[in-house]
């Protein structure tokens, strides 16, 4: 048995120490400076502080090596170069109130933690003074020198992490800290529409620029549209619907993209509060909540959404790397989520992603033919007659009734009473078009003034019964059935008073709670769509969430799926033949209906191709 250490009772006290100012500066570095994109980010944002509209950031070895960062914001003055690498001094906040921030940084830890793990040069002009630099290594300050440069400021950190080189062994590949670096740009990026920016890797001899975007003018929703548009792409922009939502102080602006464009991660999910990013739980809850109806677990929406309030509503300081946030009201900015989006997919109707479309023309291949062989390169052979001739062109081409009855179903519309439609509209005029035919007793062809519509029957009217269900649910409430023997659920007390402070909304989902005493509470109803329900998993799924997110929708999420399948159940089923008739009641329907583009579980109902692609399949252009 291995000797035990002797109790701290039975030794002398151990005795408290100051510790150094460079060992402090090195502790810090490790909160704020976890690697180069940390750097990275610190750095830009502090640009960003000084009125920058230009920021060009260049790296080397991934940034192990080099982190310069170039702005031309209203720089440093000689006076204020020192006062910049001594820690809490900064520029930013007078201290007098630590909720009002409307800055990046505001603790002057950035520059100081930087220069105590790294060899840390600063290059700056202000308006009407001279330009100075002054040198820190490993945390020792040289003197500020007289030096040579434009208005702005000029950061160069190199050899980061030499005075810790233990933290060396836990960064990455050169290319996957340069990967890290180019996210952080692009996001800061995003927040700042007017900022251009510019990422160059340095490595060797020659410079290659990574990422550039030039400052957007307009409107600020017209540039953020742009500068979203340089980053995500122009298959986001053309893909997400725009935000604009506004409540008790909260402004909601960005775009979503459409159920149908989603992601098997979360990494085309940016978000922001007053122009910082930020990765909060909130967040994410609330999209999971808001895209619940239109996609399953394992498929995440884009978006890039931004949250703009009073700074006194939102606390900044909760994590140093800053990235988490806490709303004084998080179930309303929750909710404002949650509703913006929901409201906004709403108005997109029945669009679907046109890079369904895409897939669709990019799965079509062309069947490869053998060389055609001409009569003159035939070996000589009787010239045939001219009744075999036509024997053999009949037995090659059948005619059009041949073909249309190789169709699973046609359309034939029923006569109907010659009336004057010389003022009506064409039926493929409509966005969906209008039904020409029925393939495989599941797919509808619609004709569109500009192209096909090919529509799953299934899919597309599993999606309208559900829409109608959830409509008739929410005007006359969900239906509780009352216990015969209401079931007692033991709880700790932090559980029981949580669930307790949700019970009214619960209640408005047919799940009635009441207070038992102790830590105990009482289920008396439960929703009836449910059937038998296990009242205590039920409630402990609820209390997961609650804990993780703040809010819970296990409830509505079991209610909806009840009702999905119901859906289901009651929709046009493949292999049933359509009449006309019904295949363009169908599309009429689906034009009425929002979220109709895609099933309950975010794949699309149909598919458009314009008739300049299928010409493009067949070689026509």
């Amino acid at each position: 048995m291995k000797d035990q250490p002797p109790n701290i009772r039975d030794r002398d006290a151990p005795e408290i120490r100051q510790l150094d100012d460079a060992a402090v500066n090195r502790i810090a570095a490790g909160e704020v400076v976890e690697r180069p994109a940390s750097a990275v980010k610190e750095l830009v944002e502090n640009a960003l502080d000084a009125g920058a509209t230009r920021i060009e950031i260049d790296i080397a070895a991934g940034g192990k090596s080099l982190i310069r960062v170039r702005d031309n914001g209203c720089g440093m003055t000689p006076e204020q170069l020192p006062l910049a690498l001594s820690r809490h001094a900064t520029s930013k906040i007078d201290g007098s109130d630590l909720l009002n921030i409307h800055s990046f940084g505001f603790r002057g830890e950035a520059l100081p933690s930087l220069g105590a793990v790294g060899r840390l040069t600063i290059t700056s002009r202000a308006g009407g003074q001279e330009a100075a630099m002054i040198h820190v290594e490993g945390g020792d300050h040289g003197p500020v020198k007289p030096a040579a440069c434009n208005r702005g400021t000029t950061v160069e950190l190199r050899d980061l992490f030499f005075a810790t080189p233990a933290r060396l062994k836990f960064l990455r590949s050169d290319r996957a800290e340069m990967q890290a670096i180019s996210d952080v740009v692009k996001r800061l990026a995003m927040a700042e529409p007017f900022t251009g920016f510019t990422l160059r890797d340095v490595t060797g001899d020659q410079a290659r620029v990574s990422f550039r975007a030039e400052p957007m003018s307009g409107e600020l929703f017209d540039a953020l549209n742009g500068r979203l548009t340089q980053i995500l792409g122009r298959e986001f922009s053309e893909n997400a619907v725009p935000l604009d939502a506004e409540r008790e102080g909260h402004h909601l602006t960005g775009f979503a993209a459409l159920p149908t464009y989603s992601r098997g991660s979360a990494v085309a999910q940016h978000m922001f509060v007053n122009g910082r990013p930020v990765r909060d739980k909130l967040f994410y809850g609330a999209l999971r909540g808001a895209y619940a109806d239109f996609l399953s677990r394992d498929r995440h929406p884009a978006v890039a959404l931004f949250v703009d309030c009073d700074p006194r509503l939102v606390d900044v300081n909760v994590h140093p790397a800053k990235s988490e946030v806490r709303f004084r009201d998080p179930g309303l900015a929750r909710g404002l989520i949650v509703s913006g989006l929901r409201h906004a997919l709403a108005g997109a109707g029945h669009r679907a992603s046109t890079t369904v479309a895409g897939a669709t023309l990019g799965a079509m291949r062309v069947e490869p033919t053998e060389p055609r062989v001409y009569q003159m390169d035939r070996p000589p052979l009787d010239r045939p007659g001219p009744a075999a001739r036509q024997a053999a062109y009949q037995a090659q081409a059948p005619g059009f009734a041949e073909m249309a009855q190789s169709y699973s179903a046609r359309v034939e519309p029923a006569p109907e009473p010659v009336v004057d439609t010389t003022d009506a509209p064409a039926p493929q005029s409509h966005p969906l078009g209008a039904a020409r035919a029925q393939v495989h007793e599941n797919y509808i062809i619609a004709q569109t003034e500009q192209g096909i519509v090919l529509v799953d029957q299934h899919a597309a009217h599993e999606r309208l019964v559900y829409e109608r269900l959830k409509r008739q649910a929410a005007e006359s409430g969900i239906a509780a059935q009352a216990l015969l023997i209401p079931e007692v659920v033991e709880l700790s007390g932090t559980d029981c008073a949580l669930l307790l402070e949700h019970a009214p909304a619960l209640a408005d989902l047919g799940l009635t709670v009441e207070p038992f005493g102790g830590g105990a509470v009482v289920v008396r109803e439960t929703p009836a769509i449910l059937g038998e329900v296990n009242a205590e998993a039920l409630l402990r799924d609820i209390l997961d969430e609650l804990h993780d997110l703040g809010q819970s929708a296990q409830l509505r999420e079991r209610i909806d799926a009840i009702l999905s399948r119901v859906a289901c159940h009651g929709s046009i089923r493949s292999g049933r033949r359509m009449q006309a008739e019904e295949m363009n009641a169908l599309l009429r329907e689906m034009e009425a209906t929002p979220h109709s583009g895609q099933c309950n579980h975010g794949r699309p109902t149909y598919v458009e191709l314009k008739l300049s692609d299928i010409e493009r399949l067949f070689g026509r252009t």
